[in-house]
């Protein structure tokens, strides 16, 4: 117990120190113009790359979550895919003059950035956060999640030397080491603290927005995948299988469950299972529902980014050696069906509607369960029954045709490159984009006046007009009656 005290202490410590060693840092770096930011960040980006490979080594052996070949992929694009979209970016200074209103906007960065990182993609996270706030110019202090540390200490540890070669502060990019759920909260509640990126859990994500610092966090996602009649439907599943295999399922866009048509279920569910899908049944299912939720509810995360072997064995029962999805037809949504909810591993729940409305309400339902503005998946040809998606569905992310493991990060689709998906305030949090160093900044804007105050005159429209007049008469003869009865 004294142990575990003095560790909660370090803790504290360590996060007002690293706190304020950033905001020392953070002053000096606000001085930079943006091409030395720029040198910094591109050189940042090259070493995120170049140690790809051993970082995901680091992550899976750390973590025993997903898969090396995918993590590394996953460290590439936080590297490049990130860096190429954001190298333009005007960060600082004068970033837009609009010379016909005379609007000039300005940006200067937020401060010091607290980054809460989860065990599920430590290493990828660390990269694009990093990027994303040096490029803003501000400082970022990492919070990991303890399954993870070693792992994200490296990352940050790596990307700091590389910045303080390049010419940036010392301590403009630092770690925990010894992360607490005390050290976490002082961090985020720290005065020198100006904005909090929170990337985890919901618990997480909420404490984040009730330390009192400004923060932008991201909510799980429960993503359904709709495939419709039009859709052509080996390319739909493909799509499914790459984006639920990918890194185990450890992302939070990654689909969740498949809903489709009664009228092409059986031609669905064909091609499911000779892509590497296994419908689980009889004594499978509650075999393996006993390991998808712990035994006081809640996913278990002794799942989490595994195989789908791993699970079978897991739960006792023997699977095919192709297999690559576990699957379960769900007849409702909610506690009582566990496979309704969000499973970071290859292990996708399965509706049967009648025609598209009935999916629809089901796509809804289960984003009211765990993923109200998140993502949502639709494989369709048919443009309006795409659109009807787009307008009702409580998400800020529609992603058509695509993986969605990969469109909704931006990788397979035109959406912003990033790590951090913003849920809208439907889902708790500050933004609905992907974010970019554009929301770790602020803008100032200086406006020249175009008007004199005896110029603020507005012509009124003849309908107004009618209606004063129609109200005028009415009052007048209102007063009349009054007048008269008195």
């Amino acid at each position: 117990m004294e142990q575990q005290m003095d560790k909660d202490l370090q803790s504290l410590q360590q996060a007002r120190t690293l706190a304020l060693t950033a905001k020392k840092a953070q002053k000096k770096f606000s001085e930079y113009s943006q091409e030395q930011i720029d040198k910094i960040v591109s050189a940042m980006a090259e070493a995120g790359a170049s140690m790809a490979e051993r970082l995901a080594k680091m992550a899976v052996e750390e973590t025993g979550f997903g898969k090396y070949e995918d993590k590394v992929i996953k460290n590439l694009f936080a590297s490049k895919a990130v860096y190429e979209y954001i190298k333009d970016m005007k960060t600082t200074g004068i970033i837009r003059e609009d010379s016909a209103n005379k609007i000039l906007e300005i940006a200067s960065p937020v401060g010091v950035v607290a980054a809460l990182i989860p065990s599920t993609n430590p290493t990828s996270t660390t990269i694009y956060k990093a990027l994303i706030s040096v490029k803003a110019g501000n400082a970022i202090v990492f919070s990991p999640h303890p399954a993870a540390v070693g792992c994200i200490v490296e990352t940050a540890r790596m990307l700091n030397e590389t910045a303080v070669k390049m010419g940036a502060p010392e301590g403009l990019i630092s770690c925990m080491d010894m992360p607490t759920i005390e050290g976490s909260k002082e961090l985020m509640g720290h005065k020198d603290v100006s904005l909090i990126l929170a990337t985890g859990g919901s618990a997480l994500v909420k404490a984040a927005y009730s330390s009192g610092t400004p923060a932008l966090g991201v909510g799980p996602g429960n993503v359904p995948a709709f495939i419709e009649r039009t859709a052509h439907i080996p390319t739909a599943i493909k799509r499914i299988m790459d984006s639920k295999t990918f890194d185990n399922g450890t992302i939070c866009a990654s689909e969740q469950a498949i809903v489709t048509e009664t009228c092409i279920d059986e031609a669905v569910k064909k091609e499911i299972r000779k892509q590497g899908g296994y419908f689980l049944s009889g004594e499978e299912i509650a075999k393996v529902a006993r390991v998808v939720t712990k035994a006081g509810g809640g996913l278990n995360p002794k799942i989490v980014g595994q195989p789908v072997k791993r699970i079978a064995e897991m739960a006792g029962i023997e699977i095919p050696t192709h297999v690559r999805v576990l699957l379960c037809t769900q007849e409702g949504v909610g506690k009582e069906y566990p496979f309704s909810m969000e499973k970071l591993c290859p292990i996708l729940a399965y509706y049967i509607e009648e025609d598209w409305h009935k999916a629809c309400e089901r796509c809804i339902e289960l984003l009211d369960y765990g993923g109200l503005g998140h993502s949502l998946v639709i494989h369709s040809e048919n443009e309006e029954i795409i659109r009807e998606f787009a307008l009702k569905k409580p998400v800020n992310r529609i992603l058509v045709n695509t993986s969605s493991s990969h469109g909704a990060i931006g990788a397979t689709t035109n959406l912003a490159p990033s790590l951090t998906l913003g849920c809208g305030t439907i889902g708790g949090s500050a933004t609905s984009d992907n974010v970019t160093p554009m929301h770790l900044i602020n803008i100032k804007r200086m406006v020249y006046g175009v008007k004199e105050v005896e110029d603020l005159t507005y012509e009124k429209s003849d309908s107004y007009a009618k209606e004063v007049e129609t109200i005028t008469r009415l009052v007048l003869e209102q007063l009349k009656i009054i007048q008269g009865g008195i």
